[in-house]
């Protein structure tokens, strides 16, 4: 008997055709889509972005770690410093838990400047984790890489997004963003930060954008932003588009500030 041809194949359900170069600009658009549908459906207005490196380990873990370089007699120098920098994982957990506080005093409708990061470990971990322990709704904006697995298990669940395209990812940091604190980090970091400074300087990003550097010692070491003002490569204004600083309760004052002037239009600390 002759093979009964196949039923044709809709485009949408071609997964030969989504996958390939020439439905590029379908999956684009499906990572514009498919998270302005779900911030919508829950309510996220905007959000305060929290930024920093993937392989900063909290303090427990960092003194689990340097207690067995201590027994083995190896990489104690490395111990060391992950047990220094644990010191920031519990900083962006503690704001995170103050930020998520505060907002959710703010309206009872509406869900706003709800914690955002990149949904992975380190930086990203802490700030989750203390959005998370305010009781708080969180956003995670992972990104598929050639890495091991992670789990991050405090982002909220209806706001994991997994993203392919990195300038995808990048516009929802921006998008939403009422405003980005920046802890220490590598090149992913950087790269976030120079973008979102760019869009500032350049005011493709017309909002108000507050961005907070926090870590003062690593941030003078890594850029010297002086440096560019001496060789005429940005103009000294330019280096106070961030407040930089090492302390918890100035960074959460100088936020709640920035947001009570431009982002609710109320004068004044809301504190």
């Amino acid at each position: 008997m002759p093979e009964r041809p196949r039923s044709p194949v809709k485009a949408y359900r071609n997964p030969g055709f989504l996958n390939s170069k020439d439905a590029r600009a379908l999956r684009i658009l499906a990572e514009y889509l498919e998270p302005k549908s779900r911030f919508e459906r829950h309510r996220v207005d905007d959000t305060i972005v929290f930024m920093g490196s993937a392989r900063v380990k909290s303090r427990e873990q960092a003194e689990a770690e340097l207690r067995t370089a201590e027994a083995g007699g190896a990489g104690l120098d490395r111990a060391h410093m992950a047990l220094k920098m644990s010191a920031y994982y519990e900083a962006a957990r503690e704001l995170a838990l103050r930020l998520t506080r505060w907002s959710k005093e703010l309206d009872p409708d509406e869900r706003r400047f709800v914690v955002c990061t990149g949904g992975g470990p380190g930086i990203m971990e802490a700030a989750n984790r203390g959005a998370a322990e305010a009781r708080g709704m969180n956003v995670g904006l992972t990104i598929s890489i050639p890495v091991a697995e992670f789990d991050n298990p405090y982002v909220t669940r209806e706001l994991a997004f997994h993203f392919h395209y990195f300038f995808m990812r990048k516009f929802w940091f921006a998008y939403l963003a009422k405003a980005v604190i920046v802890f220490p980090g590598g090149f992913g970091t950087l790269d976030e930060l120079f973008e979102l400074l760019t869009l500032v300087q350049t005011r493709k990003m017309r909002k108000p954008m507050p961005i907070v550097l926090f870590g003062t010692e690593y941030w003078r070491q890594v850029i010297d932003f002086d440096a560019l003002v001496r060789h005429g490569t940005i103009n000294a204004p330019d280096v106070e588009l961030m407040h930089r600083t090492d302390s918890v309760d100035d960074a959460y004052d100088w936020i709640v500030r920035q947001l009570a002037e431009y982002a609710l239009g109320q004068p004044g600390p809301m504190l």
